[in-house]
């Protein structure tokens, strides 16, 4: 398929739909730099930093005051990997270590917004907020219907300064409205909720015809629910009459299953507080909730009690349950 997914849980939201076979569009950021290679740069933090005139530089350059946030400098999986706050001269210089840099520590409200440009102009806005738990887990994201004129006059501005030659999605984080990472693709997460299979043609139209030509009159908030599970332990998939019972249901657009059940789940790439189990999307949050709940009793019925680290030969070892099915959600 044309759009290059990697998750197959994410299929659903492209198949069936016509994209011709010389348009390639990331949904991975290792896909994205190898398809743009004169865009690339975007995936150099320190290059964002410096364009915005922040304080910043590269582990050994020492900061002229603190706190300050230390980061890699490239890191296309697992993007917050290795990301902490630096309080004090002393914290930096115990903490410094080779392909980090450092900039300024911001404070304000943490957005996630796709935007779709074309020839440097930004053509649609879509924000995205969420609602952290503890050790990089979501309970949800709020996919937002308002706009945020001061991201959308502020990143505009940049991207016609610095990719004014650069024509798809791009997803921008942004914290206090500036700029803290640049992705040359967009959130795969949530097609459903931009517009469904509508948008999705738009997107194809987008790479193949450098046109963006979608109707967005209709922009409703939308949620996106997230069940987490222990780490730990080796989880089936939910009987598929129970996924259609619950897409069936009012406000509900989606389920994601997000692990590949075939392989050990210490291979998949999880928040350190949690292993991610499914993701519900919806226009109703409380619907989202209860189609947690059920996702969460399933799986909590016929998940594999076994250690994912194995010897060569060894058996696989029991662990011991958590207390109650629902211990992860918060």
């Amino acid at each position: 398929m044309p759009i290059c997914e990697a998750d197959p849980w994410r299929l659903q939201y492209f198949e069936g739909l016509p994209c011709p076979e010389n348009v390639f569009i990331p949904t991975e950021d290792g896909d994205a730099w190898q398809w743009f290679p004169q865009h690339r740069w975007v995936y150099n933090k320190l290059r964002i930093a410096e364009t915005q005139g922040f304080a910043c530089g590269p582990h050994g350059i020492e900061p002229p005051s603190f706190p300050v946030f230390s980061k890699p400098i490239f890191n296309l999986r697992g993007m917050g990997t290795g990301s902490r706050p630096l309080r004090t001269l002393r914290e930096y210089k115990s903490a410094q270590r080779p392909g980090h840099v450092w900039m300024p520590m911001f404070t304000g409200e943490h957005v996630s917004t796709d935007v779709a440009v074309v020839a440097g102009r930004a053509r649609w806005w879509r924000h995205t907020v969420g609602e952290p738990i503890k050790d990089g887990m979501f309970d949800h994201w709020l996919v937002l219907a308002e706009q945020r004129p001061d991201i959308e006059a502020y990143g505009g501005n940049w991207i016609a300064t610095h990719l004014p030659d650069y024509t798809g999605m791009l997803n921008i984080e942004t914290i206090d409205a500036k700029i803290i990472e640049v992705h040359l693709r967009f959130a795969d997460q949530w097609p459903d909720l931009y517009g469904g299979r509508d948008w999705v043609a738009a997107l194809v139209a987008l790479y193949a015809y450098g046109q963006w030509n979608f109707t967005d009159f209709n922009r409703r908030d939308g949620y996106s629910v997230v069940l987490f599970g222990g780490h730990g332990l080796q989880y089936r998939h939910p009987p598929q009459d129970l996924i259609d019972e619950i897409t069936s249901e009012p406000g509900i657009t989606s389920v994601q299953i997000t692990f590949d059940e075939d392989r050990p789940a210490s291979w998949h790439a999880m928040p350190p507080g949690g292993f991610r189990l499914a993701i519900v999307n919806c226009h109703n949050r409380e619907a989202g909730f209860r189609a947690r709940e059920k996702l969460a009793v399933s799986f909590w019925a016929t998940q594999t009690l076994r250690s994912t680290r194995r010897r060569i030969g060894a058996s696989p070892m029991p662990m011991r349950p958590p207390p109650e099915a629902h211990s992860n959600i918060e």
